[in-house]
């Protein structure tokens, strides 16, 4: 169906498909974390036991980005006795996280959501501010 390139698949979400938005949840503050209310529109396409998994395990890997450590601080001190040159050539630990988080939005629109008539578009994609997911008409699918 969707499997010739996922990768791309994931970034640009088809123009022919009706958008869901999955907003953010401010009410702990202002750390990323996506509601996990059930859309109505996705009633007949996915279990609710999906979807709520799906969105805690966004919200979890979301939180470990922001997590500080020693080596979150080490990696900032390095940074800054560098000039921030260091950033050329390392790879921040938000970065990766964020790379892990594409990865899983991948594994799950290939597993769970595209067989459904489902994407989930990665979060990076809309600045961390919505979690989108596109519904697949049945004349596109």
């Amino acid at each position: 169906m969707f499997k010739n390139n996922m990768d791309d698949v994931s970034r640009i979400p088809p123009p022919h498909c009706t958008k869901v938005f999955i907003q953010r949840d401010y009410s702990e503050g202002t750390q990323v974390k996506f509601q996990t209310k059930f859309p109505q529109e996705l009633e007949t396409r996915v279990e609710r036991v999906v979807f709520e998994n799906t969105v805690t395990q966004l919200n979890n890997m979301c939180a470990e980005a922001e997590a500080l450590s020693s080596s979150t601080y080490c990696e900032s001190c390095f940074a800054c006795m560098t000039a921030y040159l260091a950033y050329l050539c390392m790879e921040t630990h938000y970065e990766k996280i964020l790379k892990k988080i594409n990865r899983y939005i991948q594994e799950q629109n290939e597993t769970m959501y595209l067989p459904r008539g489902l994407m989930l578009v990665d979060p990076a994609q809309n600045g961390l501010r919505i979690l989108e997911i596109c519904i697949f008409s049945e004349q596109n699918r």
